[in-house]
C-alpha cells in the first residue's frame, strides 16, 4: 500500500471517529451522565462492538470525548486571556468563559465530571467522572503555563504560576460545581465575587518585559 492510500484511509477513519464522536455527543446532551455504550451505538448506526474497535473500551470513549471538549475549552480559556482588554476585564472575561461553557452545556458536564446517579460500575456507570481529576489537572497546567508567560512573579515564578493554575482552575471548578446545581445568583454576580478573591496580588503582580500583558 502506497502512502497515498495509507494516507486516505487514516483520514476516513479519523472521519469516522469524528463521527462516532459526535453521535455520542448527542446521547450525552440527551442523557447525561446516564449515557450507554447501547444508547450510543444505537445513536451512530452502529453495534457495539465496531465501537469499541474504535476506541478500544468504554473508558476510551469518555477519554476521547473529555479530550475533545477540555481542547475546545482551553481554546477559549487563552482568547478570554489574551483579549485586548484591562487585566481585570480578561480575568472576569476567563471565570465567565468557564461558567458560560458548563452552563450551555450541562448534561456534558455532568457527564464529564460526575458519575451516573446509581454510582454503579455497570454499563450506566462505565468510569464516567473517575478521569474528571485528570481533566482538571490539564486545566491547572494550561492555566499556570499562561500565567508565567504573562506575569512577573518575582523568584521562583514557575512554581508559584503552578500553584495559582491549579489553586484557580479548583475554584473554578467547586464554585461552578456549587452554583450549576444551585443557581443561588446570577452568573455575572458570581464571576465578579471570584474575580474580587483572586484580586489580591494578581492586581499587584508586574507584567513581564516583551511578553503579552496579562
Amino acid at each position: 500500500m502506497d502512502s497515498g492510500q495509507e494516507h486516505d484511509q487514516r483520514s476516513a477513519s479519523e472521519r469516522r471517529r469524528e463521527a462516532l464522536l459526535e453521535a455520542a455527543e448527542r446521547v450525552v446532551l440527551r442523557d447525561g451522565p446516564g449515557a450507554s455504550m447501547n444508547a450510543i451505538a444505537a445513536e451512530a448506526g452502529i453495534t457495539k462492538p465496531i465501537l469499541y474497535r474504535h476506541f478500544g473500551d468504554k473508558g476510551g470513549l469518555y477519554r476521547a470525548l473529555a479530550v475533545r471538549h477540555t481542547d475546545a475549552l482551553l481554546a477559549s480559556l487563552r482568547a478570554a486571556l489574551d483579549a485586548p482588554a484591562q487585566r481585570r476585564q480578561r480575568v472576569e472575561a476567563t471565570l465567565d468563559t468557564y461558567l458560560a461553557a458548563i452552563e450551555s452545556h450541562p448534561q456534558v458536564y455532568r457527564f464529564l465530571m460526575h458519575p451516573a446517579e446509581d454510582g454503579g460500575t455497570g454499563e450506566q456507570g462505565f468510569q464516567v467522572g473517575l478521569h474528571s481529576a485528570p481533566l482538571l489537572r490539564r486545566l491547572g497546567e494550561e492555566l499556570g503555563t499562561v500565567i508565567v508567560e504573562r506575569l512577573d512573579l518575582g523568584p521562583d515564578s514557575t512554581g508559584l504560576a503552578r500553584v495559582w493554575g491549579h489553586g484557580i482552575v479548583g475554584m473554578m471548578y467547586a464554585a461552578g460545581d456549587w452554583w450549576l446545581r444551585e443557581k443561588p445568583c446570577s452568573r455575572e454576580q458570581l464571576v465578579r465575587h471570584l474575580a474580587d478573591l483572586l484580586w489580591g496580588r494578581l492586581a499587584a503582580a508586574g507584567d513581564r518585559d516583551g511578553g503579552p500583558p496579562f
